[in-house]
């Protein structure tokens, strides 16, 4: 049975792989074969949006790292299924994506205060 405290670093780890794989400017290169960004202008300002590139694989792959939501489903497998199987490998890598976790959330709050 997984406790409560299993669940909150499986889903701290889940959302800051995530975010370093959607979001990061450090993973782009990975991103860069799959989509591409293009600007529109909405109300006056120009916001930037993320596109598949390709067909086929090229674009299923871009597809899934467009969209947060899905790549977080797949992340979230990938976690706990590698802990379920390599627990003692596993483990370590969870708690230092929870530990980063926890400081975006803060240094977000920090940065709200701020302003």
């Amino acid at each position: 049975m997984i406790t409560l405290m299993q669940i909150m670093l499986l889903s701290l780890a889940t959302f800051r792989l995530t975010r370093l794989l959607v979001y990061d400017k450090i993973t782009e290169f990975l991103r860069t074969p799959f989509i591409e960004d293009y600007e529109e202008e909405q109300e006056g300002e120009m916001v930037v949006f993320i596109k598949p590139r390709g067909t086929g694989i090229r674009a299923w792959i871009g597809q899934l790292i467009s969209c947060y939501w899905c790549t977080g489903l797949w992340v979230a497998i990938f976690l706990y299924g590698s802990w379920c199987f390599f627990p003692n490998f596993v483990q370590p890598v969870l708690v230092v994506l929870s530990i980063a976790a926890i400081a975006a959330i803060i240094e977000t709050v920090v940065q709200q205060l701020v302003e």
